[in-house]
């Protein structure tokens, strides 16, 4: 039998670091959870949900330069031409490998870091000229508060335009391109061509990234002892 013939077509590699797999499913929720309360006019529990996206959207950002090889946005950044290329070789059914994530699914995610992260900032200031006031509302004049508000209704509207569209493109890659992209962020796990797979990840101890998401999560907290 010829050695080539027994080669393995795929390999497993954990790609994807638990800090950053909780992070994505700990941001689902708190999206899912900012909605529900909000629908249900729980103010309370809108507020900690809010609270606790801020608080992962600031990990996110500091785990995007010191967590590992493939959380860092240095390794799925990518320009125009990076993109355009991926999207005509993709179009052309030559579907490009990437460890992490393709040119497409990086601009997902830094779109979503920046609608998320405004959209939380700007429900600091926020009013329902009612019963509820933002943490920081007092910072601000009334007129400008409204204004705020008014942006924080229609950012979300605009996070669930992206985050659907997310949903069809990972759908899309699983039906059409047979790449699985759900498993590998509950596992971490991708199987990948031998000759792209890499050896060995490099990584972040959990701590550190245990370390930043409790700094981050007592400043944003805080703000709500700002009179």
């Amino acid at each position: 039998m010829d050695a080539r013939d027994s080669a393995p077509q795929v390999v497993p590699v954990r790609v994807w670091d638990r800090p950053t797999r909780l992070f994505h499913w700990c941001l689902v929720t708190s999206l899912a959870g900012s909605w529900i309360t909000a629908e249900q006019g729980l103010q309370e529990w809108h507020e900690r949900f809010g609270l606790t996206a801020l608080s992962l959207i600031a990990f996110r950002l500091i785990w995007g330069f010191i967590g590992g090889e493939f959380a860092r946005f240095a390794s799925f950044v990518r320009g125009p031409g990076a993109i355009l290329a991926y999207i005509r070789e993709t179009a052309a059914g030559r579907h490009p490998v990437h460890v992490g994530h393709n040119p497409l699914g990086a601009l997902a995610v830094l779109a979503l870091l920046i609608l998320v992260g405004t959209q939380a900032t700007f429900g600091l200031f926020a009013t329902d000229d009612i019963l509820y006031e933002g943490p920081l509302y007092s910072l601000v004049s009334y007129d400008t508060s409204i204004s705020l508000t008014g942006w924080h209704h229609r950012l979300f509207n605009v996070i669930l335009a992206v985050a659907g569209l997310h949903i069809v493109a990972v759908i899309a890659y699983g039906v059409l391109l047979g790449s699985d992209l759900i498993n590998p962020m509950i596992t971490g796990v991708k199987h990948l061509p031998p000759t792209v797979a890499p050896e060995p990840v490099r990584r972040t101890a959990w701590w550190i990234a245990l370390g930043v998401f409790v700094i981050c999560a007592a400043a944003a907290y805080s703000l709500t002892l700002v009179s």
